[in-house]
């Protein structure tokens, strides 16, 4: 028991000693650990340039091929991840795809969802022949992606340098435009049904819930062109009833229209149906068109 005893005793330097050798050897781990963890968290942005992109962009393809895996025609716009993945996506451009369409908007062409997701060219090439898109959204000079041509010519574009009559406009033309789906050109139809037709431009921003950068667009190819003949209201002998028949005044808006004419008199010019308590004063150009003073 004493000579196993006397292999622990040390003498101070011997203490000393091991006790620095040991401090050494706990620096040196944590000095390792900390250069590891920096060197794996530097997260620099490795850049391939075009010619190694379009190699890893053909070995994912040739992989997929030895993989036994056959890409049939379909939608870009629902591709999922899995999906993305076989087709050799990156997880990021998958991303800004579906962040896109979860904006409830759609790619509607080869161009559009490179601009979308970001793809490099040579991906692009490899698996654009496999999109299938409605056939309305395609250009009248590219080929349907199967093959098959569309001989229907009503499923075609709207030629941009023609301009249709915005009051003979049919829901599936509006469609076409990118950004009116079929409730919406479903409610335009109907709006201006109830309207007895356009009479300018303008009354296309009134439609509910179109936004007004869409409307822009849809003016560029619809406009008024055969505006519809009426007869306008005269405001300061038109009764509630007649007044509320208009799309623009409600029936509550006709009676206080009548009950301001009634204590102030005639409308003197239309401007002053702005008194009016509640009036839509920013669509008294509209509502205009179908009013006309007494003394006309």
């Amino acid at each position: 028991m004493k000579s196993f005893k006397s292999h622990f005793r040390f003498t101070k330097q011997e203490r000393n000693g091991i006790f620095f050798l040991v401090l050494l050897i706990v620096l040196l781990q944590m000095s390792f650990f900390l250069i590891s963890t920096h060197t794996l968290n530097k997260g620099e942005e490795v850049i391939v340039d075009v010619m190694a992109q379009q190699q890893i962009d053909s070995l994912k393809q040739i992989a997929l091929a030895d993989e036994g895996r056959e890409i049939y025609l379909f939608n870009p716009n629902f591709i999922t991840d899995y999906k993305g993945y076989t087709l050799g996506m990156s997880p990021k451009e998958i991303d800004r795809l579906i962040i896109f369409r979860e904006t409830g908007k759609y790619v509607n062409s080869v161009s559009e969802f490179q601009q979308v997701t970001q793809i490099s060219d040579s991906l692009l090439s490899s698996i654009s022949p496999y999109f299938k898109f409605p056939e309305w959204t395609q250009k009248r000079s590219k080929a349907n992606v199967s093959g098959v041509s569309d001989s229907n010519q009503k499923n075609q574009p709207i030629a941009t340098n023609k301009i249709i009559d915005l009051n003979k406009a049919t829901a599936e033309e509006l469609t076409r435009i990118y950004g009116i789906g079929e409730k919406l050109s479903a409610r335009i139809v109907k709006f201006r049904d109830r309207l007895g037709g356009f009479l300018v431009n303008e009354q296309l921003y009134d439609v509910y819930g179109l936004e007004t950068k869409i409307a822009d667009k849809t003016l560029k190819q619809f406009q008024v062109l055969s505006p519809p003949s009426i007869t306008k209201l005269k405001v300061n002998s038109a009764s509630i009833d007649e007044l509320a028949s208009l799309v623009y005044i409600s029936k509550k808006l006709a009676n206080q229209i009548v009950a301001y004419r009634n204590e102030n008199g005639p409308f003197e010019t239309l401007q002053d149906l702005g008194s009016v308590p509640d009036f839509p004063i920013t669509k008294i150009d509209r509502i205009g068109l179908y009013l006309s003073l007494s003394n006309d």
